[in-house]
């Protein structure tokens, strides 16, 4: 059951809100903190409503806060390394500032730091649920994982296949303001982007949230399409900078394809969770995502690809496979902390778009 009437502790105003043209904002996440139920990245949110439980992705927490990089100084105070992920250290942060009680690790699918994060909370007192990915794609080794998980929330599998059904229709509007963004460019990259990466917990309030994408998607209809000399796709995890897609629409550079964010909102149709959530890249094998942003890079016809990494992760490994793999130019840019983009990170953009456009 969705908790709209509940006051907010947390307003996305940076990430959800004021960057939303026509000012179509996201709701709030609910107040009422025994029922809230943190994540550190997507996990089967099915299961966390229909249980009656209120997801929160914490990663949008500590992003869309009005001092994200406060927070990561916070985390580094409360003694978490300074050589560590800034998200890890802004997921960090994000719980002990709305106070959740309870949170779900990924410790297999997702951050290599999760495991030693969820210790770490568990040391401080929460109350925390390990969630897994198998190492492979194998649905019944994940439909396991799945009823273990259901079972620890104490869900009902009708209401979780109820559940289901009602999170895929309000996905699908999701799907159509993608569609939106890169078929008839009538959406701009960052918004398909907010509204991708809000799918992993859907600010808490499935129902409003459901109201507020079907406002957009009516606004968004009837603009006329965005001008643009070039269509650029984006891989990589979310970025942590904060004005990389209106420095990109500065040089007419449409961002047509947000791949991590878009495999967050469910891309595929599914007749079970376990089938969902194995056709779901984001925590499986390079291989896997791929194959997707090469499908998805032809059907969009992206001409040139930025893979966004992150200081003090692992993916940048992946750096290599990516490169001998994908067929159109690559600028891979690599941040650490919250901010804005620096001169060189600029330059490095401006250069790349002028290549592009030659080509």
């Amino acid at each position: 059951m969705a908790q709209a009437s509940l006051p907010v502790f947390h307003k996305l105003k940076t990430f959800m809100d004021t960057l939303i043209e026509d000012k179509i904002h996201l709701p709030g996440y609910p107040a009422n903190l025994d029922k809230a139920v943190g994540i550190t990245t997507t996990v089967p949110i099915e299961i966390i409503f229909a249980a009656g439980y209120i997801p929160i992705d914490l990663n949008n927490v500590f992003i869309s806060d009005d001092d994200p990089y406060g927070m990561v100084d916070d985390a580094e105070l409360n003694g978490l390394p300074r050589n560590t992920c800034a998200w890890t250290k802004g997921v960090y942060a994000a719980a002990v500032k709305t106070g959740v009680k309870k949170i779900v690790g990924v410790v297999q699918g997702d951050c290599s730091h999760t495991h030693a994060l969820m210790d770490i909370f568990e040391s401080e007192g929460f109350e925390v649920v390990p969630f897994e990915y198998p190492y492979k794609r194998d649905k019944n080794r994940l439909e396991e994982y799945l009823k273990s998980f259901a079972h620890k929330f104490g869900a009902d599998f009708n209401k979780i296949d109820k559940m289901k059904k009602a999170l895929d229709r309000i996905r699908a509007n999701v799907h159509e303001i993608d569609r939106l963004a890169w078929q008839e460019n009538r959406v701009n990259g960052e918004e398909n982007h907010i509204w991708n990466v809000s799918t992993s917990d859907m600010a808490g309030d499935y129902e409003s949230y459901e109201k507020r994408a079907v406002e957009f998607l009516n606004k968004a209809k009837s603009r006329q399409p965005i001008d643009h000399k070039l269509r650029i796709g984006y891989i990589g995890i979310p970025p942590i900078c904060d004005d990389l897609y209106s420095f990109l629409a500065e040089l007419r550079c449409h961002v047509v394809f947000n791949e991590s964010q878009r495999q967050f909102s469910m891309p595929f149709t599914t007749d079970s969770l376990a089938e969902q959530y194995t056709l779901y890249t984001y925590p499986y094998d390079v291989f896997a995502k791929l194959e997707d942003i090469e499908r998805e890079i032809e059907r969009r016809k992206i001409d040139g690809v930025i893979s966004y990494v992150q200081n003090f992760c692992h993916r940048p490994i992946y750096e290599k496979i990516i490169r001998n793999r994908l067929k159109v130019p690559i600028l891979s840019l690599d941040f650490d902390k919250p901010g804005s983009l620096n001169g060189a990170m600029r330059t490095r953009i401006e250069a790349f778009s002028e290549m592009l456009k030659k080509r």
